[in-house]
């Protein structure tokens, strides 16, 4: 739970409450009112729910490892799911609005977003070696649902969507290491 928490700390719970506002604001009929809704500061009980359950995965995948191995799928889930997060900004579409992050998504160049995913990716080998595939492969599939989703919900990306991507990536990175934990010897937990 420290761990976790510091995580949330040292970002100052920024994708966090992204991942909050984007589930308030599936609550929403059309893209437009669902985009009205994710400038809301206030959160509702969809985004409650999400924003515990994000911490509670976390919580308890970390829980279920050993430190090295909690060590090393923490480094793993974190760099992985910013580098989801700046994937998802090279190839989704931005909403039609303005905000920060569709506002830099829209100026973002491919170079700079093949070198965010490629340190992702270094980050994410140096603390986990050849795990790292499956481990991108979790984040991956993470990416591409929230942004499918919110391009058929908010018609793009937006900031607050980028928060979900990087959270839903990073719980999915800590659920694939502790599953393979149960069956595998971690490298890196020796």
């Amino acid at each position: 739970a420290v761990a976790v928490m510091v995580g949330v700390m040292i970002t100052g719970a920024f994708h966090e409450d992204g991942l909050a506002d984007t589930a308030d604001a599936m609550g929403g009929r059309t893209p437009e009112r669902r985009r009205e809704i994710l400038k809301d500061s206030r959160h509702g009980s969809y985004g409650v729910a999400a924003l515990a359950g994000s911490i509670l995965v976390r919580v308890l995948c970390v829980a279920s490892l050993g430190p090295a191995v909690a060590f090393g799928g923490l480094v793993a889930a974190h760099t992985l799911g910013r580098g989801a997060a700046v994937a998802v900004m090279g190839l989704a579409r931005p909403v039609p609005t303005v905000g920060l992050g569709a506002d830099y998504t829209r100026s973002l160049s491919p170079r700079r977003v093949a070198l965010g995913v490629a340190a992702a990716l270094a980050f994410g080998t140096l603390a986990t070696g050849w795990w790292v595939l499956p481990l991108s492969l979790a984040a991956g599939v993470g990416a591409f649902v929230i942004a499918l989703i919110a391009h058929r919900a908010f018609g793009g990306v937006s900031g607050d969507i980028l928060g979900a991507v990087e959270q839903v990536a990073e719980c999915l990175v800590l659920v694939a290491v502790s599953g393979l934990v149960l069956r595998h010897s971690l490298w890196w937990a020796r």
